[in-house]
């Protein structure tokens, strides 16, 4: 006979109402940087979007008067709000986590409104994981519920696994049993995130199909099962140049509605993208602002997306493209160590020098044909570029 487990009694849909003893708990009087959100955030590198983007929350919370699904946050609107940024009634300005077509954002935010799990799915550094996290963090309040998808990955991830001491001592027992995150989000009403699914080997990604069709995990161990409650989803990542290593079978997909990231459309969009993130990452590094380095960024895109089209920007000459992604992700990575550079090797202002190094490490992959390919490139379109000379004789440096 099949017995259901309880869900806790906390109720996430409301914003006073977040488990005390949970560590992972927005705090709604938490600084946005994350000070005061979570025991030793103030100390984090990288404090979940839960804690960093604590008052923004709670503001978004305080306002919003639309409906909400059973155990959401926030209502649908709000949660699109707070991932494409806007201004509240009140004058709070709440900043853009992911700059992109809205649509994309509302079908993906409906989608979890549904009893249908979201697949994100993207070239790398289109910030499937970055969406992930806050649209988690929105709808649930808590990011941290979370399967790192590898060729590892054991079925345990995803179902559960058992303290073996207890296993021996007891017997198999609800005592004896280790929830995964996932286990953990059907009980809760809450969102589990899969990153990397595509990288999970098959019969373990199958362990899925029960869980997102008839929303519970059996338990045959003990005799019983896990019914997912009201609120309960799944958001899953997987990489467009991933294909082949571990496609998902036909009846997987078809438990999942899937949203594509693209790569953003323009260079000024892309821009846009790379300052505020490396100002984000600045500010938590003691990092010059990014202001004083635009041009240098705007290089950065412009050397990626020419790369990575396989032309120019004014359309004019045809380029070959190296082996790497030339990813938005990437060009973030190049100009925040370029602004370390900047800041503890220079006068603290990001120049060509400070990037060159960089680009040359993003670019060339494949030590042969990416080296070649680059140096056709630096010849043929950035030597003849007005204002380049000095990015010319940078990227010249460092490769020679």
């Amino acid at each position: 006979m099949s017995v259901s487990v309880e869900p806790t009694s906390v109720d996430p849909s409301d914003p006073t109402s977040a488990d005390p003893s949970d560590p992972t708990s927005a705090d709604p009087s938490a600084e946005e940087s994350g000070g005061s959100g979570a025991s030793g955030a103030g100390e984090a590198l990288r404090p979940h979007a839960e804690t960093a983007f604590a008052a923004e929350l709670a503001a978004l919370a305080a306002q919003d008067d639309r409906p909400r699904p059973a155990r959401w946050r926030l209502s649908p609107w709000a949660v699109a709000t707070y991932l494409l940024g806007g201004t509240l009634p009140d004058g709070t300005v709440i900043t853009p986590k992911y700059v992109g077509p809205r649509r994309i954002v509302e079908v993906a935010v409906t989608t979890l409104a549904t009893d249908r799990a979201l697949l994100l799915l993207g070239v790398p550094g289109t910030a499937k994981t970055w969406v992930s996290e806050h649209l988690a963090a929105a709808v649930s309040g808590d990011s941290t519920l979370l399967v790192q998808g590898t060729a590892g990955t054991p079925e345990e991830a995803i179902r559960y696994g058992w303290n073996y001491a207890q296993l021996l001592a007891h017997g198999p027992s609800r005592a004896a049993l280790v929830p995964s995150p996932v286990m953990r989000a059907m009980s809760d009403g809450m969102t589990a995130r899969i990153e990397e699914l595509t990288r999970i080997p098959a019969d373990v990604q199958d362990t899925l199909i029960t869980i997102l069709s008839e929303k519970t995990l059996p338990i045959p161990e003990l005799g019983q099962e896990v019914q997912a409650v009201r609120g309960f989803n799944v958001i899953a990542t997987a990489n467009d140049r991933d294909r082949g290593v571990n496609d998902l079978s036909s009846a997987l997909r078809r438990r999942f509605n899937t949203v594509v990231l693209p790569l953003p459309e323009t260079a000024d969009a892309e821009v846009d993208i790379v300052s505020r993130r490396v100002d984000q990452i600045g500010r938590s590094l003691d990092l010059p602002s990014v202001p004083d380095g635009m041009d240098e960024i705007r290089r950065v895109v412009t050397v990626f997306r020419e790369l990575r089209d396989g032309v120019t920007a004014d359309g004019r000459t045809k380029l070959k493209s190296p082996s790497g992604t030339l990813s938005t992700a990437e060009a973030i990575s190049v100009v925040t160590n370029g602004l370390a550079l900047a800041a503890h090797f220079g006068d603290g202002v990001l120049r060509a020098s400070d990037v060159a190094a960089g680009i040359l490490g993003a670019v060339v992959r494949d030590p042969a044909a990416d080296r070649v390919i680059w140096q056709e490139y630096l010849e043929a379109v950035v030597r003849e570029r007005d204002g380049w000379k000095d990015f010319y004789r940078a990227c010249r440096e460092v490769g020679a």
